[in-house]
């Protein structure tokens, strides 16, 4: 079968490339760069841990070695620090969690990592798996689909036709694909514009993230963000006046050192200067996310970014919602309409994102008003922006589905657990198959159903005591039974779960049903419902193991992949192109 065609080599193309891969599904990787670019320490990601765990996974060894992962977070308002919440550094934390110091329950760290260093890691990952091809000096031109694949030429020094079973376009804010379409990208330009410097000093506050609103130093801003990297580096963001003022280096300069010298006691500490720029942030939302084969992800098919939402996490959501049902459509072990719920799924969420902060953006940047003369009304906005740099509430929260064409019909069955059905499910502690104890995310994004059951006591047994006792046999049995690839997890303990319960998760680690005990027809209806099947539908063809075929380029149009299959080499990784997956560049 042909491989996907994936046009664009920024992260969110990389990443999806590598996330077929470990899934069986060859893929070719279209870069109209020559796949060479200087770094921009201005130009950073910050990524949940949801999503730092799916680069990871990945392979991505960067994420380890040159981001950082934030100790706290400091929320301040003129002179006041008004919040400080301490981050869980380890795999875990949760979503359901207080302000409270003395909590048990602390959220988990997101990590901060220049975009360079992000793709030239995603970049080696990809030196690493034969399934991937990455082609640099491809422009795509034209793209035609018909009834068994899709068709694609790009312009180069060698000008190539391409034969895929579907292509994705993750070619960013000005994406061809999404152009050749004829998909409308309507929305808002520059809604919110930053002075942006990367530098390397010392602050109070090493290896905490700062929102500083209102500062009281003179010509700095109404808002002004601190992120720490490593080696000391910090990225520093400045709010910048609605009507287009001009930034100038001597201005830019001016703002670092009054700024620096307000956070240390008056006096400006010394610092090195490494990058600076203005970040841009639009929002826009394609109409369309699907056109038969043709599918868009990432700033191809949304741009947003202002009050603390961040687009390249959301696009890496595009990648891990994608690529199961992308991979488990190119096996042929799901109807084709279950790529139908990525539009249905993804886009209603980035609409979500996008109205909250469109509703925000005005009470938060408007003077006077309601804001002056309320009491608590300031608080409440500082509130909002601190969800949604931290992760939680409208602007933050990771999305769930709880409408998706996908859910599972409801049965008597069903119990209430600590996650909402469609949401993503708690990183706990679980025994798998080999008798490892791992986290949940480690076993995520392969294609393949967790059937996670509740067992207290589970965890001070080796499994080989306990795999042929109480539910075990019937539940292994059903899994073995369910029309999709699974595996069955163990865990001491789920948030809000009663004992014994099993939970249906997809690839995605989006649950998809919790049940009381073993219920093989009720757990077998939420597989068959999670891999787009409706009630009473028919069985679908079986599935075909994955052929471990290279991608291959074809010499005319409509040319079909045939021959024996020959290994592509595949190219040493070059420096990171930056590609075309962020929204507006730090430039």
């Amino acid at each position: 079968m042909d491989p996907v065609i994936i046009v664009g080599a920024g992260p969110v193309g990389l990443a999806l490339s590598l996330a077929l891969a470990a899934q069986g599904v060859p893929s070719v990787v279209l870069d109209e760069t020559s796949g060479k670019e200087d770094p921009r320490p201005a130009r950073t990601v910050v990524l949940r841990a949801d999503m730092a765990a799916l680069v990871e996974r990945l392979g991505c060894a960067t994420v380890r070695d040159e981001g950082l992962r934030w100790v706290g977070w400091r929320g301040m308002r003129r002179r006041q620090q008004l919040r400080r919440v301490a981050f869980d550094l380890g795999l875990g934390g949760t979503e359901e969690w207080s302000e409270d110091p003395d909590s048990p329950a602390a959220p988990a760290a997101p990590l901060h990592i220049p975009q360079h260093a992000l793709a030239r890691g995603l970049r080696d990952a990809i030196a690493r798996e034969p399934l991937v091809r990455l082609v640099t000096d491809a422009r795509l031109d034209t793209v035609e689909q018909d009834r068994t694949g899709v068709t694609a030429h790009t312009r180069g020094p060698d000008g190539t036709w391409w034969r895929g079973s579907h292509l994705v376009g993750c070619d960013g804010a000005r994406s061809t694909v999404r152009k050749l379409l004829g998909v409308r990208f309507p929305g808002r330009t520059a809604v919110e514009r930053h002075a942006v410097a990367a530098l390397r000093t010392e602050l109070p506050w090493p290896g905490q993230s700062l929102l500083h609103r209102q500062p009281p130093w003179r010509g700095v801003g109404e808002e002004i963000t601190a992120r720490p990297l490593p080696d000391g580096v910090w990225r520093i963001d400045w709010l910048l006046p609605p009507r287009g003022e001009l930034v100038t280096p001597d201005a830019l300069v001016t703002r670092i050192r009054e700024t620096l010298a307000g956070w240390c006691e008056g006096t400006t500490p010394p610092y090195e200067l490494l990058d600076t720029g203005v970040h841009t942030l639009h929002h826009r939302l394609a109409r369309r996310w699907r056109v038969d084969r043709v599918l868009l992800a990432g700033d191809a098919a949304h741009l947003l970014g202002a009050v603390g939402t961040q687009g390249l996490d959301e696009g890496l959501r595009d990648v891990d919602n994608l690529a199961w049902k992308l991979a488990l459509t190119w096996h042929r072990a799901a109807p084709d309409t279950l790529l139908d719920s990525y539009q249905s799924e993804r886009r209603t969420a980035i609409a979500a994102r996008l109205r909250a902060a469109d509703q925000a953006l005005p009470a938060l940047r408007g003077g006077g008003g309601l804001r002056t003369y309320l009491p608590g009304v300031m608080r409440g906005h500082d509130a909002l922006l601190t969800d949604g740099h931290l992760g939680r509430g409208p602007l933050g929260a990771s999305p769930a589905y709880p409408h998706s064409p996908l859910a599972a019909p409801y049965s008597e069955g069903m119990v209430p657990v600590g996650t909402p059905l469609g949401a993503p499910v708690e990183d706990v502690r679980v025994t798998a198959p080999d008798d490892t104890t791992v986290r949940l995310r480690d076993r995520l994004g392969q294609a393949r159903f967790l059937v996670l059951l509740v067992a207290p006591g589970s965890g001070v047994w080796e499994r080989r005591h306990w795999r042929t006792a109480g539910l075990m046999p019937r539940l292994e049995e059903a899994a073995e039974a369910l029309p999709v690839a699974s595996e069955v997890l163990v865990t001491d303990a789920y948030p809000g779960a009663p004992a014994h319960a099993v939970l249906l998760v997809r690839p995605d680690g989006h649950l998809v049903a919790a049940f009381a005990g073993v219920r093989p027809e009720e757990l077998h209806a939420a597989a068959e419902a999670a891999r787009g099947n409706a009630p009473g539908d028919g069985p679908e063809e079986a599935p075909e193991k994955a052929p471990k075929a290279a991608p291959e380029e074809t010499g005319r149009p409509g040319a079909a992949a045939s021959g024996p299959v020959i290994p592509v080499e595949v190219p040493a990784p070059a420096e990171a192109s930056l590609g075309h997956d962020r929204t507006v560049d730090v430039h």
